[in-house]
Order: structure tokens, then C-alpha cells, then sequence
């Protein structure tokens, strides 16, 4: 046999073993956050909306909410301001507040037209838009870090009417509170909330780590699957530290709250979303509820 019929062959084995994946979660809401250093890198960032215009194309519902941290961060150095965090979080003065909109909807529109120019129909969103996502001031241990908004209520029947109508929803995570003022929200965050609100089968966070070790200095204990219960033993032993620390606390509540899988993939690997969610082995970490049945990824 030829070596370009041996190539050819494995293509077939890749999309048959794709099938079972495609057939379960068809349908199924997938909430992919998107942010940090892959959206930095042009040909990553290529890749990971082919991989999301991929799943809507073959069943899925996909809905991308995005970030933007470091370009709104290099921004406020070309505007001769200092960029300040508390726990992580941006402090956002007002003149803070009005780059980080400006980024964000230059950011958002950018990916709507990456998205239609595959073929697929893309509706950017912000969480302003027709009450999206209603925020009250966020304060960090006491502190007040300006304009940045906790999620209080997530109008959901906004982006189910867009899945509806067949759009792939884009959601730029800003929102306003009772007083219509507008306020900057951490991405994870928001992906969270939308998740939740939505009862997603499927939220995936894109990072830059390869997902969740059991001892973070040791590369061999990546876990590729494990319980919510598992996921607070490791919290309570202090195994997670750094920006995984509430990474892992957002997926715990997103999975307690009714989302059935959430993903933890490093996005600085090519098509990290389909060979999470379309290859037997997979490569990132994967939570799930107890309540859910195990989902081994051998079991195809």
C-alpha cells in the first residue's frame, strides 16, 4: 500500500473516531472563553475559530466569549497610563473604562468578521446589549477597584434566540448596573455565568497551561478527568495555586450549578478544542458533575 493511501487512511480513522463525539453532543450549547496570549498570535487565533466555526458547522452550538486583557493593557501604556490589578483583576478608573470598551469592541468585531469569513453566521454582543448581563460594582476584599461589574443576572433568551436563528453568538464582556452605568467584567467570569445561565453542556476555557496537574511541578500527573468532588479535594490540599486558582473555583461552580463538562485546554496548541473534544484521548482536563455519567474517553 502506497504511503498516500496509508495518509489518506488515517484521515478516515481521525473522522470516524470524531463520530461518536459529534453524535452525542449534537445540538448540545458549547461556551468557549477565549482570551490571554492565544488571541496575541495571529495564526493561533486562526485556528481556534476554525475549530469553533468547525463545531457549528457539524452540530454543535457554539458561543465565544472573549477577553482582551493584553491588548487593552497595551493600549493604556500608548495612552501614557499604568495598567493596575488587585487579585488579578483590572483596576478600571473611567478613562481606564473608555479604552477597555474601545479595545473590546475593536476585538469583538474582529472576530465576528473571522467568523463570517468561513462561512459561518456571527453576531458580536455585549453584555450591555438588551440587558445581557447585569452587573453591581465588584469589590476585592473590601476595596473598591472602580468600574468592574460582578454578574448579578445573565439575560439568557437573548442568546438563545440567536442559536435560534442559526448566528454563532460572540459576547464581549462588558454590562451595565441599574443605573445604566457601564462596567468592565472578567472574562472568566463572564463565561461562567453564561454557562450557567444557559445550562451548557460544555464550557471550555482556553489558557496557557496544559490543564490541571496533581502536582503542578511534576508535567506526568496532568489529570484528564475528574470528578467536581476530586477538583475541591485538590483546592482544600492546596495543590492549585496562581491563575489556576480561580480558574479551577469558576469550573466548580459552573459545574454545581447545572453546566455538565467544563474543559481546561491549553490554547497555545493548535485545534486544541478538537482534540479535547473529538479524540478518544483528548489533551487538556475535564470536570464533570457526579450526578453525570462518567464520561470516559476510552469508552469509544
Amino acid at each position: 500500500m502506497t504511503g498516500m493511501m496509508n495518509l489518506y487512511l488515517e484521515k478516515a480513522k481521525v473522522l470516524i473516531e470524531a463520530l461518536p463525539y459529534i453524535q452525542r453532543f449534537q445540538g448540545k450549547i458549547i461556551i468557549v472563553k477565549y482570551g490571554g496570549s492565544v488571541m496575541i498570535d495571529e495564526s493561533l487565533k486562526q485556528k481556534v475559530i476554525e475549530d469553533v466555526t468547525l463545531l457549528k458547522l457539524v452540530g454543535f452550538r457554539p458561543i465565544i466569549v472573549h477577553g482582551g486583557g493584553k491588548e487593552i493593557s497595551r493600549w493604556i501604556e500608548k495612552c501614557d497610563m499604568k495598567p493596575q490589578f488587585i487579585n488579578g483583576l483590572r483596576v478600571t478608573d473611567e478613562e481606564t473604562m473608555e479604552i477597555v470598551e474601545m479595545v473590546l469592541g475593536k476585538v469583538n468585531k474582529s472576530l465576528v468578521q473571522l467568523v463570517e469569513s468561513m462561512g459561518v453566521r456571527a453576531i458580536g454582543i455585549s453584555g450591555k446589549d438588551g440587558g445581557l448581563l447585569k452587573v453591581h460594582k465588584k469589590y476585592v476584599q473590601g476595596e473598591d477597584i472602580g468600574y468592574v461589574g460582578e454578574i448579578e443576572e445573565v439575560n439568557a433568551q437573548i442568546l438563545f434566540d440567536l442559536l435560534e436563528k442559526d448566528f454563532l453568538p460572540i459576547i464581549c464582556p462588558t454590562g451595565m448596573d441599574k443605573d445604566y452605568q457601564t462596567y468592565n467584567i472578567n472574562a472568566d467570569d463572564a463565561a461562567c455565568a453564561v454557562a450557567k445561565a444557559m445550562k451548557a453542556e460544555k464550557l471550555a476555557f482556553l489558557t496557557d497551561i496544559e490543564g490541571v496537574f496533581e502536582n503542578p511541578s511534576d508535567p506526568s500527573t496532568l489529570i484528564s478527568e475528574l470528578w467536581v468532588g476530586q477538583a475541591k479535594n485538590l483546592l482544600e490540599k492546596g495543590n492549585i495555586g496562581g491563575g489556576m486558582l480561580p480558574k479551577l473555583q469558576n469550573c466548580i461552580e459552573a459545574i454545581e450549578e447545572g453546566v455538565s463538562r467544563v474543559h481546561i485546554l491549553d490554547g497555545r496548541i493548535p485545534h486544541c478544542l478538537l482534540l479535547e473534544f473529538f479524540t478518544n484521548k483528548g489533551i487538556g482536563t475535564a470536570i464533570l458533575n457526579e450526578r453525570e455519567e462518567r464520561y470516559d474517553k476510552n469508552e469509544f
